[in-house]
């Protein structure tokens, strides 16, 4: 069975060290609760529960499954109890609004709890994971009354939350939607239609599932533009705010799927079912928004986890793998063979692995650091800036770090060998659930259309800007650090051509929009690998001072350099790649007609 360990020393490091975090939540509102202490606290007893609760039932959930019985689905054996830790440990409502029954701690510490989850049970993880942000949409848009409905329930755990959008002819496009509101004479809807892929549809960890819905009213203009946004519980909420007579919502089928077989993903049947509309009619989807950015950074952090997952255990393994001799003579020598780590490639692939984690978990520690401000900072100019900064990390986040993360788990099956294509440990697990962190909350491309076409072009570069300037003033700063050059100077240049390439797009588009979709995916993976790269040279800074100051752990800022520099070295490069792409254009992707596509077989 795979194992994992908290890295706790690198989330010090990037916490504490490169990024501030005690100052950072010293400022918040009700941010000296988290104190270093309390902090810390949260960390060690967070890593136990995700090593000694959550992690022994992965692979027996991913090989279980869910089970569907009388329109009751049934979780893996122990899930439930893990849950009920889970909500006992008051885990659910750590970063919640004290007003409703939240420690009002700061957002980012749940999120450094959430890469643990996803690291050692991302199948188990979904359960409550959309609850956050089914909590956050019904607090920024619900009602009084639902606030008091659902609110609390939510926040403490015995609720959870679901994100009803897809239906079987739409995805993406959720203009198409079918499912239908009709007002009733109590002042409710009835909610009929069909919703797939709806992650913890129906499960029996909680007592009770809110679903968050999009449907059209009969009057509803066409397209996005009509859609409406309602809440529909399994069970209706009787007078004491307990659940009550089950609503007119079912399971109809669970999708046979190629990973997260631990977790429930549900084709919902709503047929008449009661629901009371959250915002304004035909508003739904900026209602909706706020559920969908939270999850989109919550899936850029199960890629994260499982980078992570995936390093830590293809490392313990080439560090035990004997397998012939190093090129240059045995290392060791009192063995029949050499360990697999002294060989380059395996080398190349677990420092792939490590950069990928490390270099993923500054960038979301950095973004969640954003969230903090945007939700309690107390300067206008400085939330506005967080919340620019946050809108163009968001898609990076989501699909840069699936990208990578998937990449990550494949190198670490490769470690394995063949062995890493057997269940029994656990790699080929990692693989398949880490595919559908790049689809599900929205494709890569989708995200990649997002960054450049809605967060940069339509801002006339404004929004970019804002996150250049940073980058251009911290090599400024160091210009002069001759220890730092080897990551200041390409990284000043790339930040440059940053501006110069979205430019030269943006002048494309004006004569052909098909530039913008040709050039997107590349793009998004340029500025991934670019904000990589100045977060990585924050960090060489930091490792640098620290061992000028002292050489207690020495060992570990080393490490950290030269994982920075491997990632400058090797990974960096392929921005060349992926300028190249962008700057061929469109045309070379919409020569071929779409008949020409099956020239030499027969359709």
């Amino acid at each position: 069975m795979p194992d994992y360990q908290a890295p706790l020393r690198d989330l010090r490091f990037v916490m504490d060290e490169m990024l501030g975090y005690p100052a950072h939540y010293a400022r918040l509102p009700g941010g000296e609760e988290a104190s270093p202490d309390v902090v810390a606290a949260i960390l060690e007893e967070g890593a136990r529960f995700a090593r000694e609760v959550l992690l022994p039932l992965n692979q027996s959930g991913d090989q279980e499954g869910c089970r569907l019985e009388g329109g009751e689905v049934k979780a893996p054996k122990g899930f439930k109890e893990a849950y009920a830790q889970y909500v006992e440990g008051g885990w659910p409502s750590l970063a919640a609004d004290p007003e409703h029954g939240g420690q009002g701690l700061p957002h980012s510490l749940a999120m450094v709890l959430n890469e643990m989850i996803c690291a050692t049970n991302l199948a188990w993880g979904m359960y409550p994971g959309l609850s956050h942000g089914a909590a956050d949409a019904l607090r920024h848009h619900g009602t009084e009354e639902q606030k008091a409905t659902y609110l609390s329930k939510l926040v403490e755990g015995t609720w959870t939350g679901t994100m009803c959008l897809t239906e079987p002819h739409c995805g993406t496009d959720l203009g198409l939607i079918k499912t239908r509101a009709v007002p009733t004479d109590d002042g409710a809807y009835a909610i009929t239609g069909t919703k797939i892929f709806i992650s913890a549809g129906e499960h029996d960890l909680a007592e009770n599932i809110v679903h968050l819905v999009l449907a059209k009213l009969p009057d509803a203009p066409a397209g996005s533009k009509g859609i409406s946004l309602f809440v529909v519980p399994k069970f209706m909420p009787d007078g004491n705010g307990n659940p009550g007579e089950r609503n007119g919502v079912a399971c109809g089928s669970l999708e046979h799927k190629m990973g997260i077989h631990g977790n429930a993903t549900c084709v919902m049947n709503f047929d008449g079912a009661k629901g009371f509309l959250v915002g304004a009619p035909n508003k739904g989807l900026a209602c909706m928004f706020t559920m969908m950015n939270a999850a989109r950074i919550g899936v850029g952090i199960q890629g994260l986890g499982l980078a992570e997952a995936s390093f830590q255990n293809a490392l313990a393994y080439a560090r035990d793998r004997l397998q012939m001799r190093a090129l240059s003579g045995p290392q060791a020598p009192d063995k029949p063979a050499d360990p697999i780590i002294v060989h380059p490639d395996v080398r190349r692939m677990l420092l792939t692995q490590k950069a990928f984690a490390e270099g993923g978990r500054m960038l979301v520690l950095y973004t969640a650091q954003m969230i903090d401000i945007v939700e309690h900072g107390q300067d206008a100019a400085e939330r506005e800036r967080a919340e620019t900064l946050l809108g163009l990390l968001t898609p990076i986040v989501k699909a840069f770090l699936t990208e990578v993360g998937f990449e990550a788990t494949n190198e670490g099956v490769q470690v394995f060998g063949g062995h890493g294509f057997i269940q029994e440990w656990g790699m080929e697990q990692l693989v398949r659930d880490a595919r559908i962190t790049r689809l599900y909350e929205g494709t890569t491309g989708i995200q990649a259309l997002d960054l450049l076409g809605r967060k940069v072009l339509m801002s006339q570069g404004e929004t970019l800007k804002v996150f250049t300037r940073e980058i251009h003033k911290f090599c400024q700063a160091e210009e002069g650090n001759a220890e730092l050059a080897e990551f200041v100077r390409p990284l000043a240049k790339l930040n440059q051509e940053w501006g110069e390439l979205t430019m030269g797009i943006g002048m494309k588009a004006m004569a052909d929009r098909e530039e913008v979709g040709a050039a997107s995916v590349d793009y998004l993976m340029y500025a991934g690998y670019v904000t990589l790269a100045y977060l990585f040279a924050r960090a060489a800074r930091q490792a640098r001072a620290a061992l000028a100051e002292s050489t207690e752990d020495a060992a570990f800022y080393r490490a950290k350099l030269n994982t920075a520099r491997f990632f400058y070295q090797r990974l960096l490069p392929r921005t060349r790649a992926h300028k190249q792409a962008i700057e061929a254009g469109a045309e070379p992707l919409m020569a071929l007609s779409a008949e020409d596509f099956g020239r030499g077989f027969e359709l």
